[in-house]
């Protein structure tokens, strides 16, 4: 039994001040949950037989060609600055180049202890393995930019928590890349122009071949971070964490930890445990984001032959964000509503039903997936509210050609919704994972009805609410 992965790795020949190399720990008795064959046969990797998939995916067996490390970077962690980070509970195995040509980061997540730990055991539990595997694989499939998840093993050991002992687990997750404006941070809190410069020339290479200048990279990462937001706002997603060090140079959703999606709409939605004062809550998302860029802005500056147009230049940038995001953020909506090419008069019709929403206590996917059916009233507690709205949409929409499929293709039916997570999560805890078998295949077809799956699309009752969700550190 063995696996091929054809490692083709760049990262690990830059410089010794950007990660450590290090090899993941072993662990006592590594069993296979799940193995992504579909995203495996994208990478190029080739298995004879699975017996020991579990003993290469909990690092106790390190594949041909790979070169274990731990990236370095700071961040700003809900507005304070930490000069170094790191990934203090992974390793990057290496870089393949998948069947598309594109080079892709695989990692280990919860592998044990590296330099960038601080005291942490460098471990995963199972249940925010397992969300994160589903909740990637949920965005993959609505197409919103992610990482993906490879696959996940439990360790046969435990780790320990506020909770207690819990079973431990690993995760594979796969990346355009692990790059992050806390990357750049790390080495501009050093004022290291030199290593500032290697990591805008690799930048530039592996994700903006088009980028002439630090100018040209700041615009073009500005413009993918605003989509990425305005796609998550488009399906009620929050982040959690929306840290530097969790925000991506690519424009891919990585890190996800405390993330949900919302079941009843509202705009200052918070359920991240340790976000107490609502930093990252839904509708604050586009500043944080926003406030993320100028960060990069900032550590960029140091490699700009004229620093003091750079700052004009870079805050230009910056202050023209806000209405990048929300370009993006109106096509998107638009196409909720059956609008192909929604325009800034629109606008009113989509505000005044998001408001109708919140003040009803509307579930956010169900409503948009049922609009243009009578089940869309049944949502609101007063349902003549909606029915005012829905004069004046279905004036709008006489000018659309065929709204049915747009909002079909663009309000998913099924989202990986935070009750059935954690029923998932229980269950699996119990050794049961045919509830995570489930979701995840349903998952697959986000847009694609599946009626003897129906009951995963509903909304909790009371007493399935979940308020509040948790890091895995």
């Amino acid at each position: 039994m063995s696996i091929t992965i054809p490692f083709e790795n760049s990262y690990a020949r830059l410089p010794d001040p950007f990660f450590s190399r290090r090899n993941p720990t072993p662990v006592k008795d590594p069993q296979l949950i799940a193995f992504n064959t579909e995203l495996a046969t994208e990478l190029g990797i080739t298995t004879e037989g699975n017996d020991d998939l579990a003993q290469y995916f909990s690092g106790n067996t390190i594949a041909a060609g790979s070169d274990p490390l731990a990236q370095a970077y700071a961040g700003h962690q809900f507005g304070g600055f930490s000069p170094q980070l790191g990934d203090g509970r992974a390793n990057l195995l290496g870089e393949v180049l998948d069947t598309g040509g594109q080079r892709r980061d695989i990692q280990l997540k919860g592998s044990g202890p590296t330099p960038y730990s601080r005291n942490g055991d460098g471990r995963a539990w199972l249940g925010p393995v397992l969300r994160e595997y589903v909740v990637s694989e949920a965005m993959h499939a609505l197409g919103i930019p992610t990482s993906r998840a490879l696959a996940a093993v439990t360790t046969g050991e435990s780790v320990y928590r506020e909770q207690g002992a819990l079973p431990g687990a690993i995760l594979t997750r796969v990346a355009s890349s692990h790059l992050r404006v806390g990357t750049f941070q790390f080495f501009a809190a050093r004022r290291d122009t030199e290593a500032l410069k290697t990591l805008f020339d690799y930048t530039v290479t592996r994700h903006y071949p088009d980028a002439e200048t630090p100018t040209d990279l700041l615009n073009a990462v500005i413009d993918r971070q605003a989509r990425l937001i305005a796609q998550w706002m488009g399906v009620g997603f929050i982040h959690g964490v929306m840290n530097t060090d969790n925000t991506t140079i690519s424009g891919e959703t990585i890190d996800y930890g405390p993330c949900a999606f919302m079941d009843v709409f509202h705009p200052d939605m918070v359920f991240s445990s340790i976000d107490t004062q609502g930093r990252y809550a839904y509708s604050n998302q586009p500043n944080v984001i926003v406030w993320n860029m100028a960060q990069l802005a900032t550590s960029l500056v140091q490699i700009m032959p004229n620093r003091d147009q750079a700052v004009t230049d870079f805050t230009e940038a910056v202050h023209a964000m806000p209405d990048v995001i929300h370009r993006y953020w109106l096509q998107i909506f638009g196409r909720k509503l059956g609008i192909t090419n929604a325009t800034p008069e629109d606008e009113t019709l989509i505000i005044g039903l998001l408001e109708i929403m919140a003040n009803n206590r509307a579930d956010f996917t169900n409503t948009f997936r049922a609009l243009g059916t009578e089940k869309a009233r049944d949502q609101f507690l007063n349902p003549k509210d909606f029915d005012t709205w829905e004069v004046d949409w279905k004036q709008r929409l006489n000018g659309e050609s065929n709204p049915e499929s747009i909002m079909q293709a663009s309000n998913p039916w099924i989202i990986p919704r935070n009750h059935r997570i954690e029923e998932l999560i229980q269950a699996a805890v119990a050794g049961d994972y045919t509830l995570f078998e489930t979701l995840r295949g349903a998952l697959a077809t986000p847009f694609t009805p599946q009626p003897e799956l129906q009951p995963l699309t509903h909304a909790p009752t009371s007493d399935q609410v979940v308020r509040q969700t948790f890091c895995g550190t």
